[in-house]
């Protein structure tokens, strides 16, 4: 059985803290991104990662969205 060693496994994040997380930058809301492993602020552009379960939320570890 062979292991893909790209693959990330996905550590469920507490559904209770993504009701009290917003965007540090913009204070509005997140949407979790189940497929990517990110928290979304569309307010700010930036897709902040999700590692080991826990949200990194600082805008120099996001990802900036494509433009629409």
């Amino acid at each position: 059985m062979s292991h893909n060693t790209d693959e990330v496994p996905h550590v469920a994040v507490d559904p209770r803290l993504l009701e009290v997380l917003v965007c540090p930058l913009t204070k509005g809301p997140l949407h979790y991104d189940r497929a990517a492993n990110e928290l979304v602020s569309r307010a700010a552009g930036l897709a902040y990662p999700i590692r080991d379960g826990i949200p990194i939320m600082l805008a120099e570890d996001a990802r900036v969205l494509d433009a629409p």
